[in-house]
């Protein structure tokens, strides 16, 4: 193995684990690169135990003291950049460069939790004469967060830094397919001089994910992945009483209209689909294309040909990752669409083992085809093609998720009128991965996300705290 045995960090140690461990695979070449443990109650009790002792002496600090561990991990971060990004593409697939935007993006949220003194100030009135009420806002105690396997960097990041900073301490479970980030996290954390015991990390599967969410002592926990565990934690979870957020699976739709210009819609709309091999709940994996728009598919079969997996486009996760999408493409090959480019049966030369897929563009999808139904989560573009605009919005609004959508126009009152009529909660116009930056949060609609609020911005203040209200006269 590349790398040593992952272990799981509790207490501000690496523990030993003598239970089954589980192989990480590279999807780059298909070596070992390490292994990680499959936890259980009892590891997650631990984890628990650790960060419930480190509660009192965290949350007790200023809210600019816990900022000022933010300062300096965000810090480390951008230092670490190029060791993180090459550990990200070893362990995920997704290219270096790709990698590097995402570590971007964790220190963009990492910022926004330094700027809490400012964000998350109390607020005092006089509501009668010598009558003052304040209100604070106060920690949980210890949460917990499940993270994917897409973005090993950012979507941890979503919560680690918020939820610490504004008094939590926590227990995070990655995903058993991207343990070795998690590790350098843990890591980096203590370096920025976080307390032994605020942040743990236990590994496993399905097992730890259910001690999570029956410990009676975890307060709140977040997750992200499919619909259908999302939806599953979220039951579990609230039915012991937590708070919950659960972000799901996504089809999300493209619309493109007639008067959009071809070139730049094109590596728009194919950037959308390809990037990150196309394992982003954010992916445009359905284009609704409107009316006649043959120069604009032309266009981004074209843009589609010039990437090279290996090269510009990294491998999925798996190779039953692999098999599912292709899957899907002969699927819908056989059901009457049709194939304009083909990504099935990609090899990188040197990397035989590896789980490429090329960039693909499907025509002539029907709505009622499970390629237009189901999330693919891989390079594939479907091309769905409807009369007008309405019939657009129509078909949009018929899926059960609602993460995102995006409107490629040259006229602002067409985006404004289907950006309007859109069942999503992610809006773009002209712009292909519409994720909003803090302060603004990222959580979408419908079957995409369960529970209230979002996982970033302003919105995940309510989440991670508790409202107290002081009303005082002398």
């Amino acid at each position: 193995m590349k790398y040593p045995r992952v272990k799981n960090y509790v207490g501000g140690q690496f523990v030993e684990f003598a239970g089954k461990e589980v192989a990480v695979v590279s999807p780059v070449d298909g070596d070992v690169l390490s292994s990680v443990p499959r936890s259980g109650m009892n590891e997650v009790a631990a984890a628990v135990q650790a960060a419930k002792g480190a509660f009192g002496a965290w949350s007790a600090k200023t809210l600019r003291q816990r900022s000022a561990v933010m300062y300096a991990y965000r810090e480390l971060l951008a230092r670490h950049t190029g060791e993180l990004a090459e550990l990200i593409h070893l362990e995920n697939g997704k290219m270096v460069e790709e990698a590097r935007a995402e570590i971007v993006r964790a220190m963009e949220v990492t910022e926004f939790a330094c700027s809490l003194p400012q964000m998350a100030a109390g607020e005092v009135l006089e509501v009668s004469p010598g009558v003052e009420c304040r209100v604070d806002r106060a920690a949980l105690g210890v949460v917990a967060s499940i993270a994917p396997f897409n973005f090993p960097m950012m979507v941890p990041h979503w919560t680690i830094p918020i939820a610490i900073a504004l008094g939590n301490t926590m227990v995070f479970k990655p995903s058993d397919k991207v343990p070795l980030s998690a590790v350098r996290t843990a890591e980096l954390l203590a370096e920025a001089g976080l307390p032994a015991g605020v942040f743990n990390v236990v590994h496993g599967e399905q097992a730890a994910v259910e001690a999570l969410c029956d410990h009676p002592d975890i307060e709140a926990i977040t997750f992200v992945g499919s619909t259908n565990i999302a939806k599953a934690v979220y039951v579990r979870a609230t039915g012991h009483l937590k708070r919950a957020l659960c972000l799901g699976g996504a089809k999300n739709h493209l619309i493109v209209l007639p008067d959009a210009p071809a070139e730049s819609t094109a590596e728009n709309v194919v950037a959308s689909m390809s990037g990150c091999a196309g394992q982003r709940c954010m992916a445009g994996a359905s284009m609704v294309a409107v009316g006649e728009v043959e120069a604009i598919i032309e266009q981004v079969c074209a843009v589609a040909r010039r990437l090279v997996p290996g090269k510009n486009v990294g491998p999925v996760i798996s190779g039953a990752a692999k098999e599912r999408i292709e899957r899907y493409i002969n699927e819908a090959e056989r059901a009457g669409a049709k194939v304009l480019v083909d990504g099935r049966g990609a090899v990188v030369p040197g990397r035989g083992k590896g789980f490429y897929v090329g960039p693909t563009v499907i025509d002539h999808v029907r709505p009622e085809m499970k390629i237009a139904q189901e999330e693919v989560f891989g390079p594939v573009l479907a091309i769905l093609r409807v009369k007008d605009a309405d019939e657009a919005v129509a078909l949009e609004n018929a899926s059960p998720y609602g993460n995102a959508a995006a409107i490629y126009t040259r006229s602002g009152p067409a985006a404004r009128s289907l950006a309007r009529r859109a069942s999503a909660g992610m809006i773009g116009i002209n712009i292909g991965v519409p994720v909003p930056l803090e302060p603004f949060g990222f959580g979408g609609w419908n079957d995409s996300k369960f529970g209230v609020g979002d996982i970033t911005g302003k919105n995940s203040l309510e989440f991670w705290t508790q409202a107290k209200k002081t009303t005082t006269r002398w």
